[in-house]
C-alpha cells in the first residue's frame, strides 16, 4: 500500500488581550496610576518573608544614611576651620615652600678681619660635644620601600660579637662616639628590594633649626686665603679648563669638562666663598656639556665629577646640579656592558661607547669598587634603580671571588672573566685602595644594614693586621706595607694614609675599639712621613727601615719616589681624627702641613704647584700642575680639621665619597 502524507505543520503564537489591551491603538495607558496598582499587585503577590526582608534592608540603608551624614559634616567642618587658620598664617608658611631649599645654610662671605676672631687656645680641651648647631637633620630614606638583608649562616665571628655588643648595649644609653655607638644590623632574612621610591629632594631646614654659626678662627680664613689664591690663579690662567698649570699661567686638559671648577664647587660653598661659587655656577649653567666625542676614565670621572655635582646638590639644594648629575650618570652607564658586569675603564660619553685600556682587559680593583656610593645616591635621587644595581652587581660578585688573602684582594679584576688577575699581590696604596675605604661607607650610607659589605671590611682590617703591619726603627712607627708572593716590602703609598681616618670613621659607628687604636698609631706614621722630610711635606711614596741604622731615620726615600701633588689623605685623616677625639695636637699637625704647601707650593701669580723634590728646600723642583683635588679635596679637609663645628657636615649625617664630595646618610623611612 501506498505511504500515508504526514499533514503539512503550521506554526503559530496564542496572544491573549486583556480589556485594556483589546482597546485598539488609542486604548494603551502608562498612567501614574495604572504602575502604582502594578507596583502594589506585585507587593501583594510576595510573600511575607520576603517583604519583611526588603522592608528590614530599606531602614538599614537609611540608618547608615544618617550615620554618614553626622560624619561627613563634622569632617567638612574641621576642614573648613584648617582652611580659615591656613589663610590667616599664610604668610609665614609660604617662606618655609620654597623649591628645593638648602640643607646647609646659604654661604656667608668670608672676608672678615682675621682679628675678629678668636685664637684657638692652644689647652687641650674636652672631646667635642655632639651639640647640634647648623643644617638640621636630614630627613633622607633609603632608596628601597624596605631595606632587609639576608643574615649569613657564615658571618665572621668579629660581626657575631658586634651583634651580641648591640643587644648588650641596648640596656644603656646610647652615647654617639667611638667607644659606644652602637650598631644595629637589620636581622631579617629578607632580601633588600630593589625598587626604587620617588625621587627625592633634599629635606627642608626649619627657621627654628637655623642657628648662628660657630666663628670662623684664624687657621680657618688661612685656609681661605690659601683657596682664593689657587681659586685666582684657576680663573685667571684655565678658567673652564681641568687643570691649572701655574707657573706656565696656562692650563692642562683631561677630558674637557673643567674638573677643577666642578671638584671645587662643596668647597667653596662650604668655606662660605658666595661671590666664586656664584661664578662657577654660571659656568655650569651655560658651558658645562657632556655631549662630546671624548673618553673620560670611569672612576675618575665618577668620584669626581658625578660626585661633586651630587654634594653640590645636596648642599645647595640648586637642581642644576642634580640635572648635570642625571646627564653624566646616564653617559656613564655604557662601562657596565661587559660579560661579566665588571665595568670597562674607559667610556665615551659622546658616543656611548666604552672598552679597556689599550694594553689590558684588566680594570683595577679600587676603581670597579669605588664608584658605588655616588650611582646609588643617584638612583635614590632620580627614583632610577639601574645605577644601583649596576654596582651592586660589582660588589655581590667581588665578594664572591675567590683570590683573595684574608680579606685582602688583588689589584685587577678582568672585564671578561670578572676574575681577579696577577694574583699574590696586595697593597692599600695605589689600584686596591679604596676598595676598602668603600666597604665601610657604602655600610654606613644604607643605614648598617648590608651585612656582606660590613663582614669584608672587618675581614679586610684583620688581613692588614696579619699580613701588611710592621713597626719601623728607630721610633717603632706603625706603617702599612706591601706583600707580593708571600714577600714583604716595608713601602707604603701616601695613598696609605687614607686608612687611619676611615679606621676611625668605623670606631665612630660602633666598630670594634681597637680599630681607633690602631687609627692613632697609623696618623702619628702618617704625621712622620712630613716631619722628618727636609721641607716638611711628604713624598708620593716612602720605605720604612725595619733595622735600626746609625744616623738613619725611620723614613727613607728613592729618587724616583719624592715628588709631592699636593695630595690630601693626611689631612683627611687629621680631619677625622680631631672631629672623634677632640685632640688638638692633631690641628696642629694639619696647620704645619698648610704652612709649608704655602712655602714649598705656592706661585706668587696665582695657584699652587706639585713639586718633584720634598728633600730640596732650597729647589723643590716645581712640576707647573695644580691637581683638582688640592681645591677639591686638601684645602676642604683643612678647613673642616680647623673648625670647631660638629655639625659643619655632621659625620652622623653625611659620608664623604673618596674625592671629599659629602653625600647624606640614608635615613630609614
Amino acid at each position: 500500500s501506498a505511504a500515508a502524507v504526514a499533514p503539512p505543520r503550521r506554526d503559530f503564537i496564542s496572544v491573549s488581550l486583556g480589556p485594556e489591551e483589546a482597546a485598539g491603538p488609542g486604548g494603551y495607558n502608562n498612567s501614574k496610576a495604572r504602575r502604582r496598582r502594578n507596583c502594589w499587585r506585585k507587593w501583594k503577590q510576595l510573600s511575607r518573608l520576603q517583604r519583611s526582608v526588603i522592608l528590614f534592608l530599606f531602614a538599614f540603608l537609611a540608618v547608615c544614611g544618617v550615620i554618614s551624614y553626622t560624619r561627613m559634616g563634622d569632617s567638612w567642618k574641621s576642614l573648613t576651620n584648617k582652611s580659615l587658620d591656613d589663610q590667616r598664617t599664610e604668610p609665614e608658611v609660604s617662606v618655609l615652600k620654597l623649591a628645593n631649599p638648602a640643607v646647609l645654610p646659604a654661604p656667608q662671605k668670608a672676608d672678615g678681619n682675621p682679628g675678629d676672631y678668636p685664637e684657638l687656645s692652644p689647652q687641650k680641651p674636652p672631646k667635642l660635644p655632639h651639640v647640634r648647631r647648623g643644617p638640621s637633620n636630614l630627613q633622607i630614606k633609603p632608596p628601597w620601600k624596605d631595606v632587609r638583608l639576608k643574615t649569613q649562616h657564615g658571618t665572621s665571628r668579629v660581626v657575631e660579637e658586634l651583634v651580641q655588643a648591640d643587644k648588650e648595649e641596648k640596656t644603656k644609653k646610647s652615647v654617639i662616639s667611638w667607644r659606644g655607638a652602637v650598631i644595629e644590623p637589620d636581622q631579617s632574612t629578607e632580601p633588600p628590594s630593589s625598587k626604587i621610591k620617588e625621587p627625592e629632594k633634599p629635606s627642608s631646614v626649619e627657621a627654628e633649626d637655623q642657628k648662628e654659626p660657630v666663628p670662623i678662627n684664624e687657621r680657618q680664613l688661612a685656609v681661605i686665603e690659601a683657596f682664593r689664591h689657587a681659586w685666582k690663579g684657576y680663573k685667571d690662567f684655565a678658567w673652564g679648563h681641568d687643570e691649572l698649570k701655574p707657573l706656565s699661567k696656562s692650563y692642562s686638559e683631561w677630558f674637557g669638562l673643567g674638573l677643577t671648577l666642578i671638584d671645587a664647587l662643596d668647597t667653596m660653598w662650604i668655606l662660605g666663598l658666595k661671590e666664586e661659587f656664584e661664578d662657577a655656577r654660571k659656568w655650569v649653567a651655560n658651558n658645562l656639556v657632556f655631549d662630546k666625542n671624548v673618553d673620560v676614565n670611569l672612576f675618575e670621572s665618577t668620584i669626581r665629577i658625578l660626585g661633586g655635582l651630587l654634594s653640590t646638590y645636596h648642599l645647595s639644594g640648586d637642581s642644576l646640579f642634580l640635572e648635570k648629575a642625571k646627564d653624566i650618570g646616564n653617559r656613564l652607564m655604557p662601562a657596565f656592558k661587559t660579560p661579566s658586569k665588571i665595568p670597562y675603564s674607559d667610556v665615551n660619553i659622546g658616543r656611548g661607547t666604552a672598552h679597556p685600556p689599550r694594553w689590558t682587559s684588566d680594570s683595577t680593583v679600587a676603581e670597579v669598587t669605588s664608584i658605588q656610593l655616588e650611582f646609588r645616591e643617584l638612583s635614590r635621587l632620580t627614583g632610577d634603580d639601574k645605577f644601583q644595581k649596576a654596582v651592586d652587581k660589582v660588589m655581590k660578585h667581588v665578594h664572591t671571588l675567590s683570590g683573595k688573602n684574608d680579606g685582602l684582594v688583588p689589584m685587577f679584576i678582568n672585564t671578561n672573566s670578572g676574575q681577579f688577575t696577577h694574583l699574590g699581590v696586595y697593597t692599600l696604596g695605589a689600584r686596591a685602595d679604596s676598595y676598602y675605604e668603600y666597604l665601610l661607607k657604602q655600610w654606613i650610607q644604607g643605614g648598617k644594614k648590608e651585612n656582606e659589605l660590613l663582614e669584608d671590611y672587618m675581614r679586610a682590617i684583620e688581613g692588614v693586621k696579619k699580613h701588611l703591619l710592621q713597626r719601623s726603627q728607630p721610633k717603632r712607627l706603625t706603617f702599612v706595607g706591601e706583600l707580593a708572593h708571600g714577600h714583604f716590602s716595608a713601602k707604603m703609598d701616601h695613598l696609605v694614609c687614607f686608612l687611619p681616618g676611615t679606621l676611625a670613621l668605623g670606631a665612630h659607628n660602633g666598630l670594634t675599639a681597637d680599630h681607633m687604636k690602631l687609627a692613632e698609631a697609623l696618623i702619628e706614621t702618617c704625621y712622620q712621613m712630613y716631619a722628618q722630610v727636609e721641607t716638611g711635606l711628604s713624598p708620593e711614596i716612602v720605605h720604612f727601615n725595619l733595622h735600626a741604622q746609625k744616623g738613619h731615620k725611620d723614613v727613607e726615600i728613592k729618587p724616583a719616589d719624592r715628588h709631592n701633588l699636593l695630595r690630601p689623605e693626611t689631612v683627611e685623616s687629621l680631619f677625622y681624627m680631631y672631629r672623634f677625639t677632640g685632640d688638638k695636637k692633631y690641628q696642629d699637625w694639619g696647620w704645619e702641613i698648610l704652612q709649608n704647601f704655602n712655602k714649598y707650593t705656592r706661585v706668587s701669580t696665582g695657584g699652587f704647584t706639585s713639586i718633584n723634590n720634598v728633600q730640596n728646600p732650597s729647589n723643590p723642583e716645581p712640576r707647573d700642575k695644580m691637581e683638582s683635588f688640592f681645591l677639591g679635596e686638601t684645602l676642604k679637609y683643612m678647613f673642616l680639621l680647623f673648625s670647631d663645628d660638629v655639625d659643619l657636615i655632621n659625620l652622623d649625617k653625611y659620608v664623604f665619597n673618596t674625592e671629599a664630595h659629602p653625600l647624606p646618610i640614608w635615613v630609614p623611612a
